[in-house]
């Protein structure tokens, strides 16, 4: 009988080229022209028009006629919405969002850890007039984030040398630049059962976040609270803020299965 054949030997380097492309639409990059696009891709710019012109059609991606430049087209988006809808975490989370939001009036989120990053997948924001920016969709460093340090916390060591940089880099004057006081922080995490970013990572934002574990009681996600630290004090994230998290979270695993 012969060998089974490893996936990699089946992948079309066209496609895999199309995908590439379409990767480098993330963040903060709007628009690309077919000259960056090559230099990026390492491709001919010939190459780089015709999977442009292949992508375009299917509405994947689009070109906007006044810079000549190219952008992610309707059919990436409605993609990312299917496969939002498929996860039954997010089916889920809405209503524990929601109900979360009318006990405090603050902006609530669920997230993911992929890919060693925090992947903020839906919200239901307050309607405050201070409020922060909206991360959804956002790919942000796990060890300054209270949802990340919530999937680090519960991680062996040798995970956690596998997921983080080598060097962190520090964002603000609060972030961890050294290890050591990130994995004591994680500890203090694990046992606590919830996770705090003080200004980690945006300067006079404060976060709040506790573990969804489903039915395996494995962690599959984190519930957050994030807002400015004007609203969030010491004294209202320790009595008010913390207890509600971590309810919210509860509540949201035992619909995943979650059993103490």
């Amino acid at each position: 009988m012969p060998a089974k054949k490893d996936k990699s030997e089946y992948i079309i380097q066209a496609v895999s080229h199309a995908l590439d492309l379409l990767e480098q639409f993330h963040d903060d990059v709007d628009e690309l022209g077919v000259t960056e696009l090559s230099k990026r891709l390492k491709l001919h710019k010939n190459n780089v028009f015709r999977l442009l012109a292949t992508l375009e059609s299917r509405g994947y991606i689009e070109q906007n006629k006044a810079t000549e430049n190219y952008r992610l087209g309707l059919k990436s988006l409605e993609l990312g919405q299917t496969f939002i809808k498929q996860m039954g975490l997010l089916r889920q989370a809405k209503l524990t969002l929601e109900h979360l939001v009318e006990e405090c009036n603050e902006t609530a989120y669920v997230a993911i850890f992929k890919e060693n990053h925090v992947v903020y997948l839906d919200v239901v924001e307050t309607d405050m007039t201070v409020r922060v920016v909206s991360r959804v969709g956002s790919r942000l460093p796990a060890y300054c984030t209270a949802a990340g340090k919530v999937h680090l916390a519960h991680m062996s060591d040798e995970e956690l040398e596998s997921v983080l940089p080598k060097e962190l880099p520090t964002f603000t004057a609060s972030t961890h630049s050294s290890r050591e006081g990130l994995k004591k922080e994680l500890a203090e995490v694990c046992e606590k059962g919830y996770a705090m970013d003080n200004e980690e990572l945006d300067p006079g934002v404060r976060c709040i976040a506790a573990p969804i574990r489903d039915y395996t009681r494995r962690i599959v996600g984190a519930i957050s609270l994030s807002g400015p630290s004007m609203r969030f004090t010491d004294e209202r994230m320790t009595d008010e803020l913390t207890p509600l998290v971590i309810d919210a979270a509860a509540t949201l695993s035992t619909r995943l299965g979650y059993r103490h």
